[in-house]
């Protein structure tokens, strides 16, 4: 299996940069994942900053809403629960076609997280929409609040413990 995975893997490093030069139209941020780390406690963006650390990644310019995501939804950065992640999205309603390839290639490559996929997707189907939101002007909002306008409290719950090994 890690073979497959390491294949999905290299599939997103190579994808990322020619999607966003390509189709990605937003302009990057201009922040550093050091300027994040210096926002308030209970901020979006002192959250985003300290996934950003945990994983030691910088955003990626005009990407910066995928690591917004991850920090939204509690998603960890494994090849499984990036794939959850975009079904999570695509439920939400998302439709970008890089959100769909990875979705179709992803369960393609690893059918054995279908259900995870669709746990996934059932999530992002009952939240409220949050897939367009410009998560630069959220970064002072507390993280709490954000994701209680999204999410109802059982969905919280349900993200907390959502991943590969808990299905």
């Amino acid at each position: 299996m890690n073979y497959r995975k390491n294949l999905i893997a290299w599939l997103f490093e190579k994808s990322q940069k020619i999607y966003g030069d390509l189709f990605v139209t937003r302009k990057p941020w201009g922040i550093k994942k050091s300027e994040l780390l210096n926002y308030p406690e209970d901020s979006f963006g002192k959250h985003l900053g300290l996934f950003l650390n945990d994983n030691n990644f910088e955003l990626i310019p005009k990407g910066e809403r995928h690591d917004a995501y991850h920090t939204l939804t509690d998603y960890k950065t494994k090849v499984e629960d990036e794939i959850a992640l975009q079904y999570l999205c695509i439920g939400n309603g998302k439709r970008s076609l890089y959100a769909i390839g990875a979705a179709i290639v992803g369960s393609l490559i690893l059918p054995e997280y279908y259900e995870y996929y669709l746990k996934s997707f059932s999530i992002g189907r009952n939240a409220n929409a949050f897939y367009h939101f410009d998560y630069k002007k959220l970064l002072l909002m507390p993280i709490k609040d954000l994701r209680a306008v999204i999410f109802s409290k059982s969905q919280i719950e349900t993200i907390k413990i959502t991943s590969y090994e808990q299905i």
